[in-house]
């Protein structure tokens, strides 16, 4: 990545030893799962992701977010179909952060394959899609670039697929990657060690 394009964390992830009990208490959302009275964890146990690091620096954002941010991970789309539309909208919108975290999810959880990540790299007309599955890379497409608004012909070929709920999932959750290749971009996140980012060649053009 040459040194005009390189992501500069703007606010770096804030260090684990840093946080208070504030946070802590901020990130209680993430252990939902935990043996009911589990303390809060130590220094060395509290999650490394340099997400989580620049959400550590505002714990009142922590606490309006995360709760939204659980709903669209356990939303009414499948895994798939989740997955699909976050791809596809952080390759639009070059959020390498969220494309290298996901790319990961969705190989390491068998819920697409490499070919299919691949297409999602491709478009809507790539070989590799169903018509319906097309239908869902399109109006990824159609919803962050242009316009931003899904033709009448796609929506009509969400609507032959997904219940409203659905419906209704897939818009934010299109919409809320779309925000956070922006916010994210703008901020710096920068990857951790080991993922692996977008191509070499897939850079935004100049002046974004």
């Amino acid at each position: 990545m040459s040194d005009t394009t390189k992501t500069a964390p703007r606010i770096p992830p804030r260090p684990t030893e840093d946080w208070t009990d504030e946070v802590d208490d901020a990130f209680s959302v993430l252990r939902a799962h935990a043996p009911a009275g589990a303390d809060a964890p130590a220094a060395a146990q509290r999650p490394k992701a340099n997400i989580l690091g620049i959400y550590a620096w505002h714990p009142d954002f922590i606490r309006g977010w995360m709760p939204f941010s659980n709903h669209l991970r356990n939303s009414t789309l499948s895994d798939r179909h989740r997955e699909i539309a976050i791809l596809r909208t952080t390759w639009l919108g070059y959020g390498e952060y969220e494309w290298a975290q996901h790319v990961w999810m969705s190989l390491a959880g068998g819920v697409l394959t490499e070919t299919e990540i691949a297409a999602l790299s491709e478009g809507p007309d790539a070989a590799e899609w169903s018509a319906a599955d097309a239908a869902v890379v399109r109006a990824a497409d159609q919803m962050v670039t242009g316009d931003k608004l899904a033709s009448d012909e796609v929506w009509a070929e969400l609507e032959a697929q997904f219940t409203r709920q659905q419906l209704i999932d897939f818009v934010f959750m299109v919409g809320t990657y779309d925000m956070h290749c922006t916010a994210f971009r703008n901020l710096g996140l920068e990857l951790e060690d080991g993922m692996t980012g977008f191509p070499p060649d897939h850079r935004p053009p100049a002046g974004r």
